[in-house]
């Protein structure tokens, strides 16, 4: 017998989330994705680029390998 009561109560509240629409303060919205004063108007607006890692330490040690691959010779591919 609650069931039908249960359900309208929940209808109701689903219906009351569904249109509500508070008043939105853009102004701090915008503060707070900004962030704080001058720090945010000083960051760039470029994408970082990744740090490349500093593989010449493996130069000359691979060196030699690089030679052979040019060559063509007997390894065979596919």
């Amino acid at each position: 017998m609650g069931r039908g009561r249960q359900k309208a109560k929940a209808t109701k509240q689903a219906r009351d989330m569904k249109y509500f629409s508070p008043a939105t303060d853009y102004t701090a919205l915008q503060r707070e994705l900004t962030g704080p004063g001058e720090r945010a108007s000083k960051r760039s607006t470029d994408p970082m680029e990744p740090v490349e890692p500093d593989y010449s330490a493996y130069e000359d040690k691979y060196a030699d390998l690089d030679d052979d691959e040019d060559d063509g010779g007997s390894r065979r591919t596919g």
